[in-house]
């Protein structure tokens, strides 16, 4: 085996280190262990966790039984492109993203001696962002769908959560309890927090969604009363024994289906509720406040939204002349 790298690699026999031929499948193993100790000490995300290990199964069916040192930047090029073509380039650099951990991982492993995703560049996003987002009337056809089928109690707060303040789906998943205040200042409060940016922010509770979560909680509690479950809940969004939802994607996209709303997903409210902000009158500072953004740049993309409100003032300007 070692002879074997040592051809595949053009090293010579007096190299000193000595290399250990792994498959890409021993090392993933090996990775993974990380991620779950870095998942245990709060360095990433569940939900992040939970991706990590998804991508890097996908990427064994193509790579799984090969040794490691014998995947060439050239086949991980190939394969990025198709993915790039095939699904979008966002998909791309999530797979690039796992590849890179991976080979660092092979070369402390002795099984790699050099990163193969070295000279590989990332897929332009931009012109895929997706500015999808929906009208008052369409959030309403959406929130009347939610209340339908298997998830009619928590998929309403999830879809209000998300129009009515931006909410992104590891927002709500990771919400306790302890962050709603449903009796401050008779409205409520809520606070999230996005470990992507490592950013807070609290909020009043907009009417709509402090309804639907409390109906929510009020659900949660006689379900769980009823299956003599004495303690409290931590998770907002969680089963009937306590255990957290991981996710939602079929329930929103059966509630789409009901709604007749087609190229939707979870994270476009989040755009739903930027645009509606600005529309309604709120400057381009306001929102990146309210969605969390870390930066203005984030938010220029609503910025072609704010001439569509110029042009509401002006239509009342224009009604003012004409009345004097």
């Amino acid at each position: 085996n070692e002879l074997r790298m040592m051809l595949d690699t053009g090293d010579t026999p007096e190299e000193k280190v000595k290399f250990r031929p792994l498959s890409f499948s021993e090392v993933a193993r090996e990775l993974e262990k990380d991620w779950q100790y870095r998942n245990l000490i709060g360095e990433i995300s569940d939900k992040t966790h939970y991706e990590y290990k998804i991508r890097v199964k996908l990427l064994e069916q193509t790579f799984g039984q090969r040794l490691l040192h014998q995947v060439t930047e050239d086949e991980l090029k190939t394969f990025l492109m198709n993915e790039a073509i095939e699904h979008s380039n966002i998909t791309a650099n999530h797979h690039l993203k796992v590849f890179r951990q991976l080979m660092q991982k092979g070369i402390e492993l002795r099984a790699l001696k050099k990163d193969p995703t070295s000279n590989l560049r990332r897929f332009s996003e931009k012109e895929h962002e997706r500015n999808r987002f929906l009208l008052p009337n369409e959030i309403e056809t959406l929130i009347q769908a939610a209340s339908q089928g298997r998830a009619k109690y928590y998929l309403p707060p999830l879809v209000c959560l998300g129009v009515e303040h931006g909410a992104s789906k590891q927002e709500c998943l990771s919400l306790k309890w302890e962050d709603i205040d449903f009796d401050f200042n008779e409205k409520g409060l809520i606070r999230f927090k996005r470990t992507k940016n490592n950013r807070e922010r609290t909020e009043l509770l907009m009417p709509r969604t402090r309804k639907v979560l409390l109906d929510w909680r009020d659900h949660l509690r006689f379900k769980r009363s009823k299956a003599k479950y004495k303690e409290e809940v931590e998770y907002v969004f969680c089963r009937i024994d306590g255990t957290p939802l991981k996710r939602f994607d079929k329930a929103f996209r059966e509630a789409c289906n009901r709604a007749g709303i087609t190229d939707l997903h979870f994270h476009d409210l989040r755009h739903t509720f930027c645009s509606n902000l600005i529309l309604s009158g709120a400057s381009l500072k306001d929102a990146k406040e309210m969605i969390g953004h870390a930066d203005i740049g984030m938010t220029d993309r609503y910025s072609h939204l704010t001439a569509q409100h110029k042009s509401v003032i002006q239509e009342r300007l224009h009604e003012y002349y004409q009345s004097k």
